[in-house]
């Protein structure tokens, strides 16, 4: 069978780097090589056989895709997430096989098909890629292997790529563009890093200067968001090549990323291409690069571009537009809606391109619009291409739709619709009644960063924006809780940088909803969790809800504190508790951010906590006219400070300093790469030598350091409840639980029993205890739907609640001590406390919000893949 390898040439270099990880991790061409033959026989001999794979950025679904390809298979590359699109491609192609995580683990499936004998496959098809056509119906386009060959060895030709360039792969691997970045690079012989987080990542920066990044590849969406993180004032040392494709990119954009490059020595190249030829057609060469950043530029190597008009003769004069036409050994050998098609050979020669273009003197082609993009409103033919450049010339970003009963102009921001309604009926010279304009949050997009005018489209016949209406939806949730961040379907709270403190609010959020979330949906894309719910229900009074334990265990545990605060009664452990779930939450939601030694990215949920705490120091510090450095340092907790000296703000903030203390600890931890090694192969046994650990300390620092009374406030004392809780978020089998259960007995029933001095101690370690278990086996507790809602109210506002709840006895009612009865003043206290608590946790997320409008300069931003 006619086949494709992309890495053998470089397989005898065994340890030459091909496919390099966030996490440090680094997969040499020979092991590629080793793991794309052992997927291969896992297909059997003979029969040719097609293969749906889930194109996430991972070493399987790379190893999955060189396999097949090595061995003479055709190979369909599908999103991740996308579960209709999925559904759609196995009822329509019948693949003989589908390789997609399940429950944790890659699995290759063979699919059932008793008609599949029938329907063979030809010879020369290698790829299947979605599209979409004028419909809007997906269909694939067919690819064979000399397709993908030419496709990728013309590109690295031009683009002179070697051995020594390495590519940040930031780009859907389902979509052609991407799949050709990893194509172009392996097959020169370069390597791919995965970044393992988005452009708009704090850390994407760091990541791809510390993983030798030479090229970085975007569509012109990606540029926006590079420009949203001030990319070019990174100083990335690596870096020497850019390119942008799959749209065009704003004129000025593309002058400051070419003046960019060229100070550093760079190169910067702007390309032209289509699924239907493989990924790429046309590019500006760098050194062309003038103020003309409109044009597309000239044919790669091996290709030809022209001109023909409507009736398809073609057109030899610069300056008269008509449809790109291209040719070449990249071509298609066509389209494809259900598996018999597959059977079919090559049958395009010559790809018409759909795009409206001239050329000029130099021969460079620049696209002026798109043949569908076009309606005959009033007797006048009107390109919406044309009429969102105008706007553009305006300063206003559009985008432009229509029919033949009128025009649609979709504009961020409502302060640009009158303006833009008077731009478009003047240069459009239609009545204004046929021109319409609506505001949107954002434009909804493809996976490749275009704007998705079909969505538009339709949007504009119903009469509503989708975008408006998902803002009330799951995806609109999800957007308030991150804002700034973009939010798109494939995005999952974990995959976003979620914390404690948001995971709260989104569920807040998700239960006004009425959504029922099930165990593990953190996890889950939002895309996932949508197709899990179906439609949300609306919420029913007196429904009964299943909330989070640790959320449960958050309510108990800082009502114990506040309780324990004004009425001094003997229950503590509402601050131990709080210790094991700081452990809890950092395993469940910053783990992945430790092991792959993204740091800073751990760390980020502490600044939430710590603003509002400086904020007291700093009126502390100006009602005492002297500064608590002890606090500022985060060091109070340590004993050498006194509250009565002014060196510290009270005691009962020792809690903040032990938690920004522990995070600290996690952080000097990680950092080192061998323990993040450790921690990656066996993350539980990994745990349970920490759990030793901050064990062994707990028992022999305090022979070395006397700190009397306060010793139950430093890091020593407490680390280890941390760890428990650590290691509780990554118990996930019965044996691992059990371990750590007997393990609990032992530490935690010494601490309580052997090593008690009064019964408070006894009743604070039982409570941790408790707490644990609930953590283990009981992971959701069933509560009334209004008790389930005061609930999580009380769990979002926890930490100002310890923040702010002393003020209210101690500041607010300070005049009525004397005059209230104490038990009447003790319940006013309390309540007060934790009704400070949430309205000053609804302030801080108002400040957090205007927080991000400042960064970012914008709203809540959706995409739409």
């Amino acid at each position: 069978m006619p086949s494709i390898d992309l890495v053998s040439e470089f397989a005898h270099c065994e340890q030459r780097a091909a496919l390099v990880f966030a996490d440090g991790r680094t997969l040499s061409y020979g092991e590629l090589g080793s793991l794309a033959l052992r997927f291969a026989s896992q297909l059997g001999q003979g029969k040719k056989r097609l293969v749906a794979i889930s194109a996430e950025a991972s070493e399987h679904a790379v190893a999955a895709y060189l396999g097949a390809l090595q061995a003479g298979h055709a190979v369909a590359m599908l999103p991740p997430c996308d579960n209709r699109q999925w559904d759609d491609f196995l009822a329509a192609f019948q693949p003989d096989f589908t390789y997609r995580p399940a429950d944790g683990r890659w699995r290759l499936v063979e699919e059932a098909r008793p008609a599949r004998d029938a329907e063979p496959l030809h010879p020369d098809l290698a790829l299947l890629l979605m599209t979409s056509g004028s419909s809007g119906a997906a269909k694939a386009v067919r690819l064979s292997y000399g397709n993908l060959e030419a496709n990728a060895r013309s590109i690295a030709t031009y683009l002179e790529l070697s051995s020594t360039d390495r590519a940040a792969l930031v780009l859907p691997l389902h979509y052609s563009y991407g799949l050709s970045v990893l194509n172009s690079h392996l097959i020169a012989g370069g390597s791919v890093l995965f970044p393992g987080v988005s452009v708009m990542d704090n850390d994407f920066l760091g990541t791809i200067d510390d993983g030798g990044c030479t090229n970085l590849s975007g569509v012109p969406y990606s540029y926006e968001l590079l420009e949203r993180v001030r990319f070019r004032d990174a100083e990335l040392k690596a870096l020497r090549m850019m390119t942008v494709a799959g749209g065009q990119l704003g004129p000025d954009l593309i002058r400051l990323y070419r003046d960019h490059m060229r100070a550093r020595g760079g190169r910067f190249f702007v390309m032209y291409g289509q699924t239907e030829a493989t990924a790429r057609m046309a590019f500006v060469p760098s050194e062309s690069l003038s103020d003309r950043e409109e044009r597309i530029g000239v044919a790669i190597p091996g290709g030809s571009l022209g001109i023909v008009d409507a009736e398809g003769v073609p057109i030899r004069r610069s300056g008269i537009p008509g449809e790109l036409v291209y040719r070449g050994p990249n071509v298609m050998m066509g389209y494809g809606v259900q598996r018999r098609d597959l059977a079919r050979g090559a049958e395009v020669e010559t790809l018409n391109t759909g795009d409206i273009a001239v050329q000029d003197e130099h021969g460079f082609f620049r696209i002026v619009g798109r043949k569908s993009r076009f309606a005959k409103i009033a007797g006048l033919r009107i390109g919406f291409d044309i009429m969102e450049q105008a706007l553009e010339r305006a300063g206003i970003a559009a985008a432009v739709v229509g029919d033949d009963r009128g025009l649609q102009a979709y504009v961020i921001g409502a302060g640009s619709v009158g303006r833009a309604q008077r731009i478009l009926a003047e240069v459009s010279r239609l009545p204004a009644n046929l021109v319409r304009v609506a505001t949107l949050e954002d434009f909804p997009r493809l996976a490749s960063g275009k704007i998705d005018y079909a969505c538009l489209q339709r949007e504009m016949l119903k009469g509503r924006t989708e975008i408006r209406s998902e803002t009330g939806g799951l995806l609109g949730a999800y957007a308030r809780v991150f804002y700034p961040l973009a939010v798109g379907r494939n995005d999952s709270f974990v995959s976003l940088g979620g914390d404690s403190l948001r995971f709260l609010q989104l569920v807040l959020e998700l239960e006004r909803l009425g959504m029922d979330l099930p165990y593990g949906w953190e996890r889950l894309s939002i895309a996932e969790l949508a197709n899990r719910q179906g439609e949300a229900r609306p919420p029913e009074h007196g429904h009964a809800s299943e909330m989070p334990a640790d959320l449960v265990l958050r309510v108990i545990a800082i009502l114990l504190v506040v309780l324990h605060h004004e009425t001094l009664w003997p229950i503590p452990g509402g601050s131990g508790v709080m210790m094991l779930l700081v452990g809890y939450s950092l395993a469940r939601f910053q783990s992945a951010h430790f092991v792959a030694g993204r740091i800073r990215h751990a760390l980020r949920p502490a600044i939430d906590v710590l603003i509002p705490y400086f904020f007291i120091v700093a009126a502390y510090a100006a009602a005492w006219r002297a500064v608590p450095w002890a606090s500022i340092s985060l060091t109070g907790n340590l004993g050498y400070a006194e509250p009565e000296r002014h060196e510290m703000i009270p005691y009962l903030y020792w809690f903040i300093e032990a938690y920004s203390q522990t995070l600290l600890l996690f952080a000097l931890i990680f950092a080192i790469p061998g323990v993040r090694k450790l921690a990656r192969a066996q993350p539980f046994v990994f745990s349970l030598g920490l759990l030793i650990f901050a064990a062994a300390a707990r028992f022999s620092v305090p022979l070395f350091s006397d700190l009397g009374n306060r010793q139950i406030f430093a890091i020593y004392w407490v680390f280890h409840l941390a760890v428990f809780g650590w290691c509780a978020g990554l118990a996930d089998s019965p044996v691992r639980k059990l371990v750590l259960t007997g393990f609990a007995v032992a530490v935690l029933g010494y601490f309580a029993f052997w090593e008690s001095v009064w019964l408070g101690t006894t009743v604070k370690y039982l409570m941790v205890f408790a707490a644990l278990l609930v953590l283990l086996y009981l992971p959701r507790v069933r509560l009334p739907a209004g008790v389930g809602r005061v609930v999580a109210q009380i769990a979002v506002a926890a930490f100002p609640i310890y923040l702010f709840h002393r003020f209210v006895p101690e500041l607010l009612m300070a005049p009525v001590a004397g005059v209230l009865p104490a038990p009447i003043f003790q319940l006013l206290a309390i309540a007060g406390g934790i009704a400070i608590g949430i309205i000053a946790g609804k302030c801080l997320a108002g400040m957090r919000i205007l927080r991000g409008r400042f960064a970012m300069g914008g709203q809540p931003e959706l995409r739409s893949a």
